[in-house]
């Protein structure tokens, strides 16, 4: 769930509502999201999740110059390069097709976890039908 960069830090998967921020982590090379006040703790993503970032997505644009926007504040979390362990796995795809390794991101943009895939928000709502039904039970009996 985590890119291989990132499994050597406490993590915990993404929840609809997640307030994040981009971050690079302490003692690593690498970057990724955290919950805003929990920068010790990767937020994993999983493939077709979508976030809704506060400004305009922000990369580096190089040596001494501002920050490339990239006219889009929604991204969807993809997964590339997974035949090759070594490399990043972890990338945004913005709404016209662009490719975004969140390595690349700065650092301090806020992001809120707008949507979680299909099949992980079908297994989510069975949790909650389960868990209300035997609430139901538990009181009827």
């Amino acid at each position: 769930m985590c890119d291989y960069s990132l499994e050597h830090l406490a993590s915990r998967p993404a929840k609809v509502g997640d307030k994040l921020v981009t971050t690079h982590f302490k003692h690593t090379l690498t970057g990724g999201f955290c919950a805003v006040g929990e920068p010790n703790v990767a937020v994993c993503l999983k493939p077709g999740t979508e976030l809704a970032f506060d400004h305009e997505i922000e990369i580096p644009a190089g040596f001494w110059l501002r920050p490339k926007k990239l006219v889009s504040k929604v991204a969807r979390f993809r997964r590339v390069n997974e035949g090759c362990r070594a490399m990043h796995h972890d990338a945004l795809e913005l709404p016209d097709g662009q490719l975004i390794f969140v390595t690349r991101l700065c650092e301090s943009q806020f992001a809120t976890v707008i949507q979680l895939p299909t099949a992980e928000r079908r297994h989510q709502v069975s949790e909650d039908k389960a868990i209300e039904v035997a609430a139901a039970q538990s009181t009827s009996g």
